[in-house]
């Protein structure tokens, strides 16, 4: 974790003083870290500027109005979509202001969003919550263009994930209104969901899926303390993964 506060007071304090000077300047920037829940630069940098850091929620909705303006104009599909988000989240009428909020602040394009995303790295389900939300604002409009899509994969990036499994996931939402069945349909879409390549052993495609069975089970998921919204997206991705095993089962031949 990175604690800008702190680092800098341990700078300064040994430019002043040496060793014990960094040792009380780490000790100073340690309590303005936790006095204003710093982080990362990003949100350093967002205090400075008199901007807020974001909350979790918060930080959705300013990715989605961020992603709504690549291309340079707002449609009404974007807006729509904004608002369904908010209802799958079941947000009171306060949280839903601050969506609006910070729906409009992504617009703007101000904020340094690596730092924000970077608290994200180690609560892999969340990271997945909020690509999955950018790719169905990305295909809000019918398609996703190429600079959505490069604003993804990088945010993917910023979450420690690479970029085909963040693509694997548009392919899913380019299909969502297709039934759950065609999403696996095509052999080597189930390849890339699995993780696997098509001439794998039949044992490391049995080990890949179980343990992507295990790790996105709703019932762990559910364990975790994660939202209603997080099990439902579990369980879609759960019974996708066994119509990918399935299908790859039944092409390479083995049980």
């Amino acid at each position: 974790m990175l604690w800008p506060g702190t680092l800098l007071g341990a700078g300064a304090g040994y430019l002043i003083a040496s060793i014990p000077g960094a040792m009380l300047g780490a000790l100073l920037g340690q309590a303005l870290d936790r006095r204003l829940a710093l982080q990362s630069w990003a949100e350093l940098r967002a205090r400075l500027g008199g901007r807020q850091v974001p909350r979790d929620d918060e930080l959705l909705f300013l990715l989605l109005g961020r992603l709504a303006k690549r291309d340079g104009r707002v449609v009404e599909q974007h807006i729509q979509q904004a608002r369904v988000e908010m209802r799958r989240l079941d947000m009171s009428e306060p949280a839903q202001r601050r969506a609006i909020a910070a729906f409009n602040r992504g617009k703007d394009g101000r904020d340094h969003l690596r730092g924000y995303l970077r608290r994200f790295r180690t609560q892999p389900h969340a990271a997945e919550g909020l690509l999955r939300a950018c790719w169905r604002m990305a295909w809000a409009h019918g398609r996703a263009t190429r600079n959505e899509r490069e604003l993804i994969v990088l945010w993917g990036k910023w979450l420690g994930w690479p970029a085909a499994k963040v693509e694997a996931l548009a392919a899913e939402h380019d299909t969502q209104r297709k039934p759950l069945t065609s999403k696996v349909n095509d052999y080597q879409h189930a390849l890339t969901l699995l993780g696997v390549q098509a001439d794998s052993e039949p044992a490391h495609i049995k080990r890949a899926y179980r343990r992507l069975l295990s790790r996105n089970h709703p019932d762990k998921i559910a364990g975790s303390g994660a939202s209603q919204i997080q099990v439902r997206d579990a369980t879609d991705r759960t019974r996708e993964l066994h119509s990918a095993y399935t299908l790859i089962k039944e092409r390479r031949g083995f049980r």
